[in-house]
């Protein structure tokens, strides 16, 4: 399963990089690429995940998991490891992610899942796992 899902990654990856950031599976949704650490193995690990990009261009991530009870692997190495490189479009950077505020969190899960229906489902189905919100700060 997971080297199944690492795959799936890489090819959204590759595909990411080949079309300036933008992945067929996600079309007009903004997209990153994390350069996560992993906090058991310290290992370089990368991620591609859907990027909400505010209208003053605040860059947010949710930590939705597509739904599951448990947070995802990244949400936790960004906790142990929050300065990492990131690629956005064309670009890539040194950042620092923070983690929201539970309440943050909470307002900012609500307002998304308000305007999207998926993201609503995600949502209910976490529960009641409060998606962790995390906004990152360009370096």
């Amino acid at each position: 399963m997971a080297s199944e899902m690492q795959a799936f990654n890489d090819k959204i990856i590759e595909e990411f990089r080949a079309n300036e950031g933008k992945v067929a599976m996600f079309p007009g949704m903004p997209m990153i690429v994390l350069h996560t650490i992993g906090r058991k193995s310290g290992n370089i690990l990368q991620i591609p995940l859907v990027l909400t990009v505010r209208k003053d261009g605040e860059m947010i991530l949710f930590g939705s998991f597509a739904g599951a009870k448990d947070d995802p692997a990244w949400a936790h190495n960004l906790r142990a490891n929050p300065e990492i490189d990131v690629e956005v479009g064309t670009e890539k950077f040194a950042t620092r992610i923070e983690e929201l505020p539970a309440d943050e969190a909470k307002a900012a899960c609500d307002l998304t899942a308000s305007n999207n229906e998926t993201f609503a489902g995600y949502v209910e189905s976490a529960a009641p796992r409060q998606i962790p919100v995390f906004r990152i700060h360009r370096l």
